[in-house]
This record gives C-alpha cells, sequence and structure tokens, in this order.
C-alpha cells in the first residue's frame, strides 16, 4: 500500500484521541500539505536509518550514551509518530523491543535507568512519557506490566518534586531546574492522559516553579530560579512545560512564544539544537494558529536541509537522539501521539 495511503488510514482510525476540534479538522488534508513530499522522503529516510540503530537489547544510543533508556525512548516516540505501535507497523518490532529495554530496567522503587551517570532525572521522564503513550494506545506487549510500571514512575515523579515545585538531575527532592522539569510534567500529562491519577497539588506546584522561571523583561526563561537569563532552548521548554500542565490562554504563554520568535535566529547557535527545536515545536504545535503555520514550515525546510545523507542527523547526544529528536518533529503534522493534544 502507498505511504499517504496507509498513513490516511492511520490518521482516520487515531482520529478519537485527537481531542481539539481544530486538531481534527486539520487532518489529513492539512497534514499533506504540512509535510510536502521532500519532507515526507527526508521522514521515511530517516526512520529506515534509526530503525537500524538499534542494539541487541533494544536500546538505541551510542558511545557515552550507550544503553540509555531516554533516548530509547525518544526514538520509540519518533517511530510511534508514524502510526508504528509494539509489534505493528513497519516499525512495530523496534517499538516493542524498546519498549522491552525501557521495562527491563524500571526498578522497584520506580526509577527507570539503565545508567544513573547522566542525571537519571532526564532518561527518566522521556522513558515514562514513552510507557504513558504506549499504554495510551493500548497495544502494549504485556499492558499490565506497562501499567504497574508506570505508576510506579509517575509515584517517583510525585514523590521526588522539590520544595520549588521542581526537580533536579537525581530523584532526590533538593533542587530544581528547569530542563528535568518539562520532562517530568510531560510524563506526567501522558499518563493522566491514558488514565492514571495524577495529584493535582503536584501539577499546581510545578506551574508555580514554571512561572517564577519566566523574566519579565524579554518574556523568556531561566535555568533555575536564581541563575541565568534566557535563552532560546530553555524558553521553549519552559512554554511547553506550562501547556502542558493545563496553562494555554495566559500571559506567561503568550510572553513566551514572542520571545521564541524574536529569538529564533538563536535557535541554530550554539547547543541544545535538537533540544530546542523539539520543544518550540511543540509549543507553536499547541498555541497553533499563525504561531503553527508560520512557524513550522520553517522548521521543517531547516531540519530537512540539516539530514545526513544516510538518512540520519548529526547530535552532541549522539545520532540516535539528534535523528529521533528531528523525527519526532518532522512527524508532529501527522497528529498521531495523544501527547501533542490539548
Amino acid at each position: 500500500m502507498p505511504r499517504h495511503l496507509f498513513l490516511l488510514l492511520v490518521l482516520l482510525a487515531a482520529a478519537p484521541l485527537a481531542v481539539p476540534a481544530a486538531a481534527q479538522r486539520a487532518a489529513p488534508e492539512t497534514t499533506f500539505r504540512e509535510l510536502p513530499l521532500a519532507a515526507r522522503a527526508a521522514i521515511d529516510r530517516g526512520l529506515v536509518r534509526l530503525a537500524a540503530m538499534q542494539s541487541d537489547d533494544g536500546s538505541f544510543g551510542g558511545g557515552r550514551y550507550g544503553r540509555h533508556v531516554g533516548i530509547t525512548a525518544i526514538a520509540g516516540l519518533a517511530l510511534m509518530a508514524d502510526g508504528n505501535l509494539p509489534g505493528r507497523g513497519d516499525h512495530g518490532e523496534a517499538v516493542r523491543r524498546a519498549l522491552q529495554f525501557v521495562l527491563a530496567n524500571a526498578n522497584e522503587a520506580g526509577l527507570l535507568a539503565a545508567d544513573t551517570s547522566h542525571g537519571p532525572m532526564y532518561g527518566h521522564g522521556y522513558a515514562a512519557l514513552f510507557l504513558g503513550e504506549v499504554y495510551g494506545a493500548g497495544v502494549g506487549v504485556d499492558d499490565a506490566k506497562v501499567r504497574a510500571t508506570l505508576i510506579r514512575a509517575v509515584r517517583l515523579i510525585v514523590d521526588c518534586q522539590n520544595d520549588e515545585g521542581g526537580w533536579r538531575y537525581h530523584p532526590q527532592p533538593y533542587d530544581a531546574d528547569l530542563s528535568v522539569t518539562i520532562t517530568q510534567i510531560m510524563a506526567l500529562r501522558s499518563a493522566r492522559n491514558a488514565g492514571l491519577s495524577v495529584p493535582k497539588e503536584t501539577i499546581d506546584r510545578a506551574v508555580s516553579y514554571v512561572r517564577r522561571c519566566q523574566n519579565p523583561e524579554d518574556g523568556g526563561f531561566r535555568y533555575m530560579l536564581r541563575s541565568g537569563g534566557s535563552a532560546y532552548a530553555r524558553s521553549a521548554a519552559g512554554v511547553a512545560s506550562l501547556q502542558y500542565a493545563g496553562v494555554y490562554d495566559d500571559d506567561a504563554v503568550r510572553d513566551g512564544l514572542a520571545y521564541l520568535a524574536a529569538a529564533e535566529g538563536e535557535a541554530e547557535r550554539g547547543g541544545h539544537y535538537h533540544y530546542g527545536r523539539y520543544y518550540a515545536a511543540q509549543a507553536l504545535f499547541l498555541a497553533g494558529g499563525a504561531h503553527w503555520s508560520e512557524g513550522f514550515p520553517r522548521m521543517r525546510d531547516e531540519m530537512v536541509q540539516r539530514q545526513q545523507s544516510d538518512g540520519s542527523w548529526t547530535s552532541s547526544h549522539g545520532e540516535a537522539y539528534g535523528t529521533a529528536m528531528s523525527l519526532i518533529v518532522l512527524q508532529m503534522p501527522n497528529r498521531l501521539l495523544p501527547i501533542f493534544q490539548r
């Protein structure tokens, strides 16, 4: 079956998950307009290349980020964004193996980590998000195990929220920064979408923390409450944090979006390129309107141009990370992951 017909059938089957009416109206016609042939070809090459990066144990990542649950989860999400589910679809087996790797590296305390040397709460947040998306789809290899693992992972997030309302590198409630906090907020949102209970107090405290990270002078966000000026990548994470916590029509979001538009030229300079684009694309998508219709095409064309001849995207965090992050951004018009809906 031609890819465009397969994608149309998948989009129609997934329509009940798309809560906002605007998102329902957008698919599938808008999807094909948002993803011209060059972008769809880049996605196809990227998916094939990403699947080929998977290790025998189901993990993704390499070098100092080898066997990393966070990168494995991001890769799993990138494959799911094409309509693949555990054991279903052209890359369904890769999703299934990624899921098994994440489940195999969950400890009794709920922490999802194969390697704790690189700030395990980063990986924990992405891995919990992946589990939430798989469980919400209802087609996990072992839904009971996915649910039980996800419940423990959510409980850990709730328990290690610090007094400021955020999270930091390790599962201890002693410190917080915005970059780790966004991963936990998204994981909690995905779990709630999938039907799990998430304390309202946890979300309210997280919103308070993110709001206090915003710089009133320019609308951007600092890394921590008491350090740093505004920067593109963390400001994208700040806006997305508020949106995933349920804050959409708010001055903080509007100011943050205005900062991102003004700082657009900063996105390609320095580090954290894929991280910044990953969260900025989500912030623009959730904001909708001109933010998305004008912002995404620029981001899409830029990413297509950055793709390597073998279908990958390079990154300081490794090829799997860069490729998976890029694919998630490019495939947002598919509107297949529940986390991207209001």
